[in-house]
């Protein structure tokens, strides 16, 4: 049983200063840093378990395409103790990620956006150092409750207006800041709240947010003096200390809450590496034909034989684990690798249906239709007893899951799957997913950060086909640029 009237200890600020030396023990890769244990979790989450989503096999026609399902209206309250790693918010976003409409509300971005205003206006710039998040400091105190007001009204808005799940990213660190919350909630028909809070010792996450900013550790000593941790008995709410190292839960209830939940007890900031690889240039690829379980072509042998050299180049003695599909054409690109590997059916290939097996042109031939209606909206397009993009999406859920539980990865994929888990690192839209360039022989590096996701690719000189379909009267998507720079939405509020 956990004491709730446990109250966190402070952090000093010798604590704080020193932080650097030990981010630079964890990046000597200190086995002594890792204490998260995220090894014994219930065989549901695993693939293969409940979890995984059954999809609609019908031989209807897919005009109607797939739908998102619509979950209650959320609001989810952020609160802190001290330098909370605020990717979390971001993190929610993901999870939530191309299923249902999220938004986040930053009451520190609607602060320097007034502000800006407020100097370009009237050319008076306002003082945001400690000082004005002081306790002591009443008119800076009743400034930013109203923010923080105005930031909830602006969330509560948004969900009457269809949204979903709104983020209130703020310090709703005391109990009277929480029960206003309430109160105003309670106001609204159907919207549920649950509040985050983030519970940071750890000097190195600390550090590592906050990159030891001399008055930023101001602000957090103000914090700390009026700050309340959350044991109110009619709250929902989820505590995560260290950024997992220990969670706590209360009144967790339903689907959408309990993903969140789970989601955020998954995340660790330990670096890695998750390298994506789509199988090599496979028979059908050749032939112009699209799903099937076709064997290699013998290009697609000479890249699973070079594969290895190259992963250990980029690698080195760090471990990895290699994931496949079940179908042939990955297992076989992955079948010189030195790695344990998993193999997941959640990785097959998206479904074609009666389309499966065909060409292009055929299809154009025999569903004229059917190809004309993918073109106007792939994402949404579900073959004739096959799959959308977005039953996919639904489909990897587990796979990302796991991904986010993980240390260094190779997935050995396909072009859909790994289209799928490329806009989901880097956060992009659904209707530029489908028209991601994959291209065959080539290994695609990711390195999530906190706020975003660096990239590296590296090409083999092994010729293959290009099996990549340009979106019909409309520029290829820009792929991003390698960043992990903190982006807020509704920037210009």
């Amino acid at each position: 049983m956990e004491d709730h009237n446990r109250m966190p200890s402070p952090l000093s600020t010798k604590d704080l200063t020193n932080a650097l030396g030990v981010i630079e023990d964890m990046m000597d890769g200190n086995p002594a840093t890792r204490r998260t244990d995220r090894e014994n979790l219930p065989v549901i989450f695993g693939a293969g378990g409940p979890l995984l989503k059954q999809f609609d096999q019908s031989a209807a026609s897919s005009r109607k395409g797939s739908q998102a399902p619509t979950p209650p209206r959320s609001v989810v309250g952020i609160g802190n103790k001290v330098a909370k790693p605020d990717y979390s918010e971001a993190k929610i976003v993901l999870a939530m990620w191309l299923e249902y409409d999220v938004q986040v509300f930053n009451v520190g971005q609607l602060r320097r956006s007034r502000a800006r205003q407020k100097a370009i206006q009237s050319g008076v710039r306002e003082d945001h150092t400690s000082d004005y998040f002081s306790h002591n400091n009443v008119e800076g105190t009743k400034a930013r409750e109203q923010l923080a007001e105005d930031s909830l009204e602006m969330l509560i808005n948004w969900l009457k207006k269809g949204g979903n799940v709104g983020i209130h990213d703020a310090t709703n660190s005391t109990r009277r800041r929480r029960a206003n919350i309430e109160a105003r909630v309670k106001q609204e028909k159907g919207i549920q709240v649950i509040f985050l809070e983030s519970v940071c010792n750890d000097p190195a996450v600390i550090a590592a947010n906050i990159a030891l900013k001399r008055d930023f550790i101001r602000r957090i000593k103000e914090y700390e003096a009026v700050y309340e941790t959350i044991t109110e008995p009619d709250l929902s709410y989820l505590r995560i200390t260290d950024v997992g190292n220990e969670v706590t839960l209360s009144r967790i209830n339903g689907y959408l809450q309990s993903r969140i939940a789970f989601y955020l007890m998954n995340l660790h900031v330990k670096p890695r590496n998750i390298f994506m690889s789509r199988h090599g240039e496979s028979q059908f690829n050749v032939e112009g034909k699209i799903g099937g379980d076709a064997p290699l072509s013998p290009r697609g042998m000479q890249y699973a034989h070079a594969l290895p050299d190259l992963i250990r180049k980029h690698v080195g003695d760090a471990s990895l684990t290699v994931w496949t599909s079940t179908l042939q054409r990955t297992i076989q690109t992955a079948q010189d690798l030195p790695y344990p590997k998993l193999t997941w059916k959640s990785l097959d290939e998206l479904d074609a249906g009666v389309c499966d097996g065909m060409t292009y042109e055929e299809i154009e031939l025999a569903y004229p239709e059917d190809f004309a209606n993918r073109d106007e909206d792939k994402f949404n397009y579900r073959y004739r007893g096959g799959e959308s993009y977005r039953d996919v999406v639904v489909r990897l859920e587990p796979v990302i899951m796991e991904l986010e539980r993980q240390e260094n990865i190779l997935i050995i994929g396909h072009q859909a799957i790994l289209r799928c888990l490329y806009a989901y690192f880097h956060d992009l839209p659904q209707v530029d997913l489908p028209y991601i360039k994959i291209p065959l022989h080539t290994v695609i590096k990711l390195t999530p950060k906190a706020y975003g996701c660096d990239e590296e690719r590296y090409i083999l000189p092994i010729g293959a086909v290009d099996t990549h379909r340009p979106k019909p009267k409309a520029p290829q998507v820009q792929l991003p640029h390698a960043q992990s720079g903190r982006e807020y939405y509704a920037k210009d509020i």
